[in-house]
């Protein structure tokens, strides 16, 4: 992840965004339940309102340099932080109620890695679970903002197909101006 968007993930702006617009459709898709996965939590602005929702997190981190501080900041609290690969975290399976994704799917280096990353993520949810995920569009101001980053933007016209190749069922997916919003849920 490039400065300044890494700068952005841990602003006073991005803060308000989740509190006005993400959080709240959060908790319009649906009950959360008792343990949540979070993927890609970067500096940890989403796992720090995620917490205070719900009894259990746990924050799966690729970059070491974002997982150490955010397990050495939320050390004793409801918050577990594994630095790991979220397509082979090695987490159990049919465990967590939620898994969440903000944001984190187009640093992903390629579409066959985010399939892979919705298979685990079905793989670890309990049965009725749901997925709860948002991410950037494919639009030049999203790209401006990710010179010398990785950026694979997911279609949310394919993304249906592909949750459902997953094994998800009950996908609604809402696109807005930047941003698309999905809701999928693993068969009871």
């Amino acid at each position: 992840m490039n400065e300044g968007h890494l700068t952005f993930l841990a602003s006073p702006d991005w803060r308000r965004m989740l509190e006005t617009d993400v959080l709240p459709w959060v908790d319009a898709a649906g009950d959360l339940g008792d343990d949540v996965l979070e993927i890609g939590p970067g500096p940890g602005l989403t796992t720090d309102r995620l917490r205070q929702r719900v009894p259990r997190v746990t924050a799966v981190e690729l970059d070491e340099s974002l997982a150490a501080p955010l397990a050495e900041r939320l050390a004793g609290t409801n918050v577990d932080v594994v630095c790991a690969d979220a397509t082979a975290s090695g987490l159990e399976s049919d465990r967590f109620s939620a898994a969440t994704c903000f944001t984190m799917l187009h640093h992903m280096p390629t579409p066959e890695q985010q399939d892979r990353l919705f298979a685990e993520v079905h793989r670890m949810l309990r049965p009725g679970g749901i997925f709860v995920c948002t991410d950037s569009l494919d639009i030049d101001m999203i790209r401006d903002g990710h010179v010398d980053d990785i950026f694979v933007p997911v279609d949310p016209n394919t993304l249906q197909s592909r949750l459902n190749a997953a094994g998800f069922a009950d996908v609604t997916i809402d696109v807005r101006d930047w941003q698309f919003r999905a809701v999928a849920r693993k068969a009871a």
